[in-house]
């Protein structure tokens, strides 16, 4: 996801790491984590490695979920290209316009592919909530992809629908009942519950639905941690707010090796498990070769942005349109062409050596 703002300087970062006033330290209902029973969890599992998943042939997480477009024979056959490289977490976008029009069948749908995933021994962290790209959901046929543009279909949740009436409710129901449904799940590693909160210049207006999400989820207390991924170092009520009832720590950086590093070094004071849900973006520095190796010499969770190549446009840069389509230089994310060829074969070298294939 696009980042308004990747670094800030560090000394700002460290005074909102270690800063707390009263007021910031709020608390939802529930019990959040200990760092010791956060840091057991993480004790329990190898080293998380993997990425966002998206199927190549789904626009954006409606066309991913929706049963007319629901393609699990896609999504086995690039699942089973992260199990050859050694991936063994992948993090998913729910959607809950989905659920709202079918809930039996979308829940239906979250099963079998997290079946799938488990076929091909593969963790999955759910993603609730998100203030990126486009705000204008419709249920039905989605748009074709934009040539030459990143992300041209993708939808925030709830984007534009929230505040009018029933929303809420309706967005409370959802998590309640996706949460009860799959609170003791073993193939789920983590809820990622609001993504990237403040973006799309929302800022502090994203509160309010952080807030309550967390207290939906505490409600409903999943044996799975809780997390929102730190983002924007500039949004210093959100990060605290994120921080401070994050089970265990998730966060984004697109930068590259050295920046990244302060940016682990700084987080690591909470004591708790880190786990980078979005990294990689070649073309601004953050690359497997020099931020994979760091990660993993640091004991935090490595998901980079993208997968296979397909409808997202994700080889195609934030800020770097091509009119015409035709295939970047330089790809921004992504790892595999659709026939499960890799972009570039010694990156994938380094993936599966890190992953120990």
């Amino acid at each position: 996801m696009k980042s308004i703002c990747c670094k800030v300087a560090a000394l700002s970062l460290l005074t909102l790491v270690v800063s707390f006033n009263a007021s910031a330290q709020k608390k939802v209902s529930g019990k959040i984590w200990s760092a010791e029973k956060a840091n057991k969890w993480y004790a329990g599992y190898k080293w998380m490695s993997g990425a966002d998943f998206i199927p190549s042939t789904a626009i954006n997480q409606l066309e991913m979920w929706q049963a007319d477009t629901f393609d699990a024979t896609t999504i086995d056959r690039e699942l089973g290209y992260a199990e050859g490289i050694g991936f063994n977490t992948m993090r998913v976008f729910l959607y809950s316009l989905v659920w709202q029009q079918d809930k039996t069948g979308f829940k239906k749908r979250i099963n079998q592919y997290l079946a799938i995933a488990d076929k091909h021994h593969i963790k999955t962290m759910f993603v609730f909530f998100d203030d990126c790209w486009n705000a204008g959901a419709k249920i039905g046929k989605q748009p074709t992809p934009k040539t030459g543009i990143h992300n041209s279909g993708w939808l925030q949740d709830p984007g534009n629908r929230l505040g009018k009436p029933g929303q809420e409710a309706m967005l409370e129901a959802y998590v309640t009942d996706i949460l009860n449904t799959f609170k003791n799940d073993k193939r789920i590693l983590l809820w990622d519950l609001y993504n990237e909160p403040g973006n799309s210049n929302k800022k502090e207006a994203s509160m309010d639905l952080l807030v309550k999400v967390f207290g939906w989820a505490r409600a409903v207390n999943p044996s799975q941690p809780l997390s929102a991924g730190l983002w924007d170092w500039s949004f210093e009520k959100l990060n605290t707010y994120q921080a401070l009832n994050s089970d265990v720590i998730t966060y984004h950086d697109y930068t590259e090796e050295p920046s990244h590093r302060k940016t682990i070094q700084l987080l690591k004071t909470h004591g708790k498990p880190l786990i980078c849900t979005e990294y990689m973006a070649r073309t601004r520095g953050s690359r497997f070769e020099t931020v994979m190796p760091m990660l993993k010499k640091e004991n935090v969770g490595a998901l980079n942005w993208g997968f296979v190549m397909g409808k997202t446009n994700t080889i195609y840069a934030w800020d770097n349109p091509i009119p015409d389509g035709s295939e970047p230089k330089e790809w921004f994310h992504d790892i595999f062409r659709k026939d499960g060829t890799a972009y570039k074969p010694e990156e994938v070298e380094i993936i599966k050596k890190l992953n120990g294939k």
